[in-house]
């Protein structure tokens, strides 16, 4: 008897604590944003690695930054332009994602997951709602995804001079490498 008691309470701590290792809150340093605008003229794309994210596992929440003027053009006056007349980065430094990813399940460990919430980008706030894909490399999180963006929703205006060079929607990828973050 005291035999069948003690292995249940050994299988109770087991799965406490085998769940407790498996919500974890996850950090980000070294994330990466791109963008492209496919457009006939000229195709534009730029790169931040510097989006700073957090992930808790338990309760699904997410939020992401990056600093505006952390992207990167091949051309450097694409990159003043964006940050001078398109993204105000001065007075919009940053964006913003806060939300709540969804079809995640720490015990199946699905890879197909949805990110809902709110976006802000050029002081402008939208629900959004993108599908993405969630990886584990070892003691690594890894999420992925691709989205469209429309510049009217964000109040980023485009001179009409420029209008076949910047497409009205940017396609937005996201990368972001987790790591464990104990306090």
């Amino acid at each position: 008897m005291k035999i069948k008691i003690m292995s249940k309470i050994l299988l109770i701590i087991f799965l406490l604590v085998a769940h407790s290792g498996l919500a974890q809150k996850y950090k980000s340093t070294t994330g990466t944003i791109k963008f492209y605008s496919e457009e006939l003229l000229e195709d534009i794309t730029a790169i931040n690695n510097e989006v700073k994210s957090a992930f808790d596992s338990e309760s699904g929440q997410i939020v992401f930054s990056v600093t505006i003027t952390g992207f990167e053009f091949a051309k450097s006056l694409m990159q003043e332009h964006f940050n001078e007349k398109y993204l105000e980065s001065e007075k919009y430094p940053k964006a913003i994602f806060k939300g709540t990813i969804t079809g995640y399940n720490v015990n199946t460990m699905n890879p197909d997951v949805v990110a809902a919430g709110e976006l802000e980008i050029h002081g402008v706030k939208n629900k959004i709602k993108v599908r993405g894909s969630f990886d584990f490399i070892g003691e690594k999180l890894r999420i992925h995804t691709v989205f469209m963006v429309k510049l009217v929703d964000y109040k980023i205006k485009v001179p009409k001079l420029m209008f076949q060079k910047i497409a009205e929607e940017i396609e937005v990828t996201i990368d972001i490498e987790y790591k464990t973050y104990e306090k």
